[in-house]
């Protein structure tokens, strides 16, 4: 592993070398009294240098504020086009946007994150069905129940990393 010049999106050109973000990021920052390690984004996920509560080193990933704002925004607009569609067909479509974006951003240490967008995502389905006609009969109690039988539920879609690179196989190793 080396440096590498990170340059995504508009930003501007920053040396990122992959060891600062280790086991004893914070013990030698701390060490040469430069304080807490930075945060650095990419591939859309804010990293942060972080402990357990048991005082174990652990690399926190949150989504970046914008890509969740920018994709609501868009969601927006295609619920609005789609206002006087069906609701199963509506909900249908909305489960497979939600899935895909949990496909992408479900990683452990960043749930929180998740279920806030799965809120606003069933806010703005809320207000559009509530549009539909002026006796609006969509309650938040009904949006509960539409929303439970049609939006995914919040989980880890991406084991943590020693999970998921952990090869142990059965009897003889296809690797030996």
């Amino acid at each position: 592993m080396g440096v590498r010049l990170c340059l995504l999106r508009g930003q501007k050109p920053k040396v990122n070398d992959p060891r600062r973000y280790r086991r004893f990021a914070v013990d030698n920052r701390r060490r040469r009294g430069l304080g807490r390690p930075e945060t650095f984004t990419f591939l859309g996920l804010v990293h942060i240098c972080s402990a357990t509560k048991d005082g174990k080193f652990l690399l926190q990933r949150h989504t970046m504020a914008k890509r969740m704002r920018d994709k609501l925004r868009e969601l927006k607009f295609s619920i609005k086009r789609r206002i006087h569609q069906p609701i199963p067909v509506q909900a249908a479509w909305l489960a497979s946007v939600v899935r895909g974006y949990f496909a992408y951003y479900a990683v452990p240490t960043n749930l929180h994150a998740m279920s806030r967008f799965r809120f606003a995502v069933i806010a703005l389905w809320h207000k559009a069905l509530k549009r539909r006609s002026q006796r609006s009969r969509v309650t938040w109690a009904r949006m509960r129940l539409l929303a439970d039988a049609w939006i995914p539920p919040v989980r880890d879609h991406h084991p943590w990393p020693n999970a998921r690179f952990d090869g142990r196989t059965q009897r003889r190793s296809p690797v030996r």
